[in-house]
């Protein structure tokens, strides 16, 4: 079965909200957030208010988010598509090693996004809402994975906890190292981490 490509409209709308996204971004990045309005977004994209609120129905904190499909399909793809041997925990781990604030040399553009997502509620949140709207489907493809129902606790419990991740730990000194540390503890449990006794 083949994917049929995306129609026209479907492109012409990518392309509008991509244009919305990056004037968004541009200006926050510019003037800051908070001295940005809607109206100077939509002219900088060259559109109308009317149409951006048509693309971006949910407000000046979503103009430079996508709509969140790719996001959700590219940690289902991480979790069904791993390669043999891989561990559950070891693709999540992986993947999200490969967003934002967990980068190890994310480039200037990609540093100064993510600290202006990092250090603006409104948009820290709403990536948050971002995340947390995969929690479903995520917890299904987890809950397939172990062999359970798709409402089992424990593959909700890992869903939550993964999604949370970019938030809980996007204000630490180094949050690559926080990021293998909260796998280490999901992998293995308090026991596996807990330092010997000393002597």
């Amino acid at each position: 079965m083949t994917t049929e490509p995306p129609g026209l409209r479907e492109r012409k709308n990518a392309r509008t909200r991509r244009t919305l996204a990056e004037a968004a971004e541009r200006l926050f990045l510019e003037k800051g957030y908070d001295q940005v309005g809607i109206k100077e977004i939509a002219d900088a994209a060259e559109i109308s208010v009317p149409t951006l609120f048509r693309h971006v129905p949910d407000g000046k904190e979503a103009v430079m988010f996508d709509d969140g499909v790719e996001r959700r399909e590219s940690l289902l793809t991480a979790v069904r598509d791993r390669p043999a041997g891989q561990s559950l925990l070891a693709a999540l781990r992986e993947f999200m090693a490969g967003r934002g604030p967990f980068l190890v040399d994310p480039g200037p553009q990609m540093r100064r996004r993510t600290e202006l997502i990092m250090g603006t509620p409104a948009l820290r949140e709403y990536s948050r809402r971002l995340w947390i709207r995969c929690e479903a489907p995520l917890a299904s493809a987890v809950a397939a994975d172990l062999g359970r129902e798709p409402d089992d606790v424990t593959a909700r419990a890992i869903a939550r906890y993964v999604l949370e991740i970019p938030q809980f730990l996007g204000d630490e000194p180094d949050p690559r190292a926080a990021l293998d540390a909260i796998f280490a503890l999901l992998e293995r449990g308090l026991d596996g981490v807990r330092r010997p006794a000393a002597g």
